[in-house]
């Protein structure tokens, strides 16, 4: 994934006014920690009048019927995931709507940062940290011990 690429899907979010909170390794390197990601994960609000700005901002970009699959009865559904791959370019996205009952739109504490030419919606560091502690994956604990370092955040839990 390009800075270009990130700047062009954030801007088509923001052009539509999608309801997004950039999350995963695109959020852990907008607050300053470096580290390698193929891809952009955001969380979105999961109403259909959302989903519906979501695909607008997609074929702003992109010419790809698909982009009509994506759909908020999906993101409702038992499994709130879904990629996109867009036909060209390097940059994919992973379109969350909640993790199980841990974590929903409304749970992700966000903030507004700027990134190249466009501001964005954001986790915050210690947002990402809740939603990457206790994850089975190995980069998703990595991230959080690193985020706990660099933010001085207090786990109570530890």
């Amino acid at each position: 994934m390009t800075l270009d690429e990130l700047e062009q899907i954030l801007a088509a979010f923001e052009e539509e006014e999608v309801e997004y909170v950039v999350i995963g390794g695109a959020a852990v390197n907008a607050h300053g920690l470096i580290r390698a990601t193929e891809d952009i994960d955001v969380m979105i609000r999961p109403t259909a009048e959302n989903v519906d700005r979501l695909r607008r901002s997609l074929r702003s970009i992109w010419d790809d019927p698909s982009i009509d699959e994506i759909r908020a009865e999906e993101l409702a559904g038992e499994y709130p995931a879904l990629r996109y791959v867009p036909p060209e370019g390097e940059l994919y996205l992973d379109i969350v709507a909640r993790f199980g009952d841990a974590f929903g739109f409304d749970d992700i504490e966000s903030q507004r940062m700027e990134l190249g030419r466009v501001a964005m919606t954001v986790a915050t560091p210690l947002a990402l940290y809740r939603m990457k502690k206790d994850t089975v994956r190995e980069v998703d604990r990595a991230d959080a011990s690193a985020l706990r370092r660099r933010f001085d955040i207090d786990d109570p839990e530890d």
